[in-house]
């Protein structure tokens, strides 16, 4: 029996933008169960960035709830919603944000030296993981000496490595060529069905979303279809 990994309810955000009241998001109702793949679209300034600021906990809501794995994240503290956001999710954004000077190994070893994982456990999730994406043969090359889709792996690799209960990823083909966009769309939809991976995915591009299970639609922060 599949569990809610994320369920929203009436989710309202609004901010102050030159002096100007900008409702971000009016009134958001989602539900999000274990191994599901989901799109959310929406053009610019629809409202998806900002929920997903808030499912990821990087961000609250100014009115309604939010239950991540069953507990309401709503009224939680910085130092709590910083600790769920290491426990229960992996981020995965466009620009990679790995470090320069650090092997690919060492990049995924990150999140676990925060959680205080010891260095042979380290060390054995992180090349396991590397393993996973199909990088295996490029353990201790820097950044610099992998392409762009190889780097977007190592992003994946360290995401995943905290063994997350939903996988965030923001864009996460924009700044890739056709090509590499479907290598890393086909890494997504095995992570997905072979290995039962929850996802979340943040897209403008119709044909990146059209890979994932579901797709919502946001306008003027809004849910304006799903499907």
């Amino acid at each position: 029996m599949t569990r809610e990994i994320i369920k929203i309810e009436g989710l309202h955000k609004t901010y102050a933008l030159d002096g100007v009241q900008v409702h971000a998001l009016r009134g958001i109702d989602l539900v999000l169960e274990q191994g599901e793949y989901l799109a959310i679209m929406g053009p610019s300034g629809s409202g998806k960035s900002t929920l997903m600021n808030i499912i990821g906990c990087l961000d609250i809501a100014d009115a309604g709830r939010y239950w991540l794995n069953g507990q309401d994240v709503t009224q939680l503290s910085g130092g709590q919603l910083a600790q769920i956001r290491n426990r229960e999710l992996g981020f995965v954004f466009q620009n990679f944000n790995l470090l320069p000077r650090t092997t690919a190994l060492e990049n995924v070893e990150t999140p676990l030296i925060y959680a205080g994982i010891n260095k042979r456990e380290r060390r054995s999730r992180s090349e396991e993981m590397l393993k996973l994406v199909g990088l295996g043969e490029r353990l201790y090359h820097l950044p610099n000496q992998l392409s762009g889709g190889q780097q977007q792996r190592v992003a994946i690799a360290r995401a995943l490595v905290t063994q997350p209960s939903l996988l965030l990823a923001d864009e996460p083909t924009g700044n890739m060529d056709s090509a590499t966009s479907a290598e890393l769309l086909t890494l997504l939809d095995k992570l997905n069905t072979e290995q039962g991976l929850t996802i979340a995915l943040i897209t403008h591009e119709a044909d990146v979303a059209a890979r994932a299970q579901r797709m919502v639609i946001l306008r003027d922060g809004r849910l304006e279809a799903s499907s």
